[in-house]
């Protein structure tokens, strides 16, 4: 497996930074989160809105007093790269991350001491299960005002970190986190939707969560090619106990039916009729079977 780090690509085993960078003492940096998928095609790998992905972190990079160092397209040649030298065939993630290298003492943001970091590893099933069961999070999202969710930064991950854990302890799955307010944020590390009367609700991005790709993928193909209503709204906490249908999405994720929210069944339970028709969908249009969503997926191979 190989790494990218400013410019050069190395073995995992020489991909290292410093114990005293600032991002691990403070954790100072932002990261992305791509996927890449094994086409129907042998052998070949399409990733999935790359170039949205790159300029996310951009954004998110440029929210933190940091850079990407190098432009836009060229960090998305060297994700493709740091697959083809890692010789992957299968379905991928990759980790982009823009860090604070400096090694000084004190936690301070500076752009001169980015540094971009890529790495890849295989995977299929981010929640190897048909339907989890979550709990809602004692933990409260943290505030858009204390760590903005929306640059994706390293260090807002200890609250999600706690979220989970909370959550194996108590035999779930998965936590879903309010906010301060009260109201639905997100899952750890996934967007919230629910399913009444066959319409399609989400928390908007200003409910101190990410301005999902995913989830505005997911928005679009329910909307413009299933035919499917979407409301934006905030969401209640017990909305969740009487949704007909609830699904958790991300990067990793991808569409995650929710079976139960704090013990009480979601509808019928498992997987519901609205959530199916759009976990098949994204599956097909990521694996570059549907030609009016192809600009989405970039091959590596070829």
């Amino acid at each position: 497996m190989v790494t990218y780090i400013d410019g050069r690509y190395v073995e995992d085993a020489d991909a290292t930074v410093s114990v005293r960078t600032r991002a691990l003492n403070y954790g100072l940096g932002c990261f992305g989160g791509i996927r890449g998928y094994a086409s129907d095609e042998a052998g070949q790998v399409l990733v999935f809105r790359l170039e949205d992905h790159v300029r996310r972190l951009a954004r998110s990079a440029s929210m933190l007093f940091l850079k990407l160092p190098v432009a836009e397209r060229e960090a998305c040649d060297a994700i493709l790269e740091v697959i083809r030298r890692s010789q992957m065939h299968q379905d991928v993630y990759v980790r982009p991350m823009v860090i604070s290298a400096s090694t000084e003492l004190s936690p301070v943001l500076r752009e001169q001491d980015s540094s971009l970091i890529i790495y890849s590893l295989p995977l299929q099933r981010y929640i190897d299960k048909e339907s989890i069961n979550v709990c809602v999070s004692s933990w409260r999202r943290t505030s858009d005002n204390s760590i903005p969710a929306r640059a994706k930064p390293t260090g807002i991950y200890l609250n999600s970190a706690l979220a989970r854990r909370e959550a194996f302890d108590n035999g779930f799955e998965e936590a879903i986190l309010l906010t301060e307010r009260g109201y639905v944020s997100e899952g750890s590390a996934e967007h919230v939707f629910m399913v009444r009367d066959g319409v399609l609700f989400s928390p908007p991005s200003t409910e101190d969560n990410l301005d999902g790709i995913t989830r505005r993928t997911l928005i679009e193909l329910a909307t413009k090619d299933l035919g499917f209503e979407f409301v934006e709204r905030p969401i209640a906490r017990t909305e969740l106990y009487v949704a007909d249908e609830l699904f958790l999405c991300g990067t990793g994720a991808e569409v995650t039916p929710v079976n139960s929210v704090d013990r009480r069944t979601v509808g019928e339970g498992g997987v519901g009729p609205i959530t199916a028709r759009l976990k098949a969908h994204f599956s097909d249009v990521v694996r570059g079977r549907v030609e009016h969503r192809r600009q989405w997926v970039t091959p590596v191979w070829g």
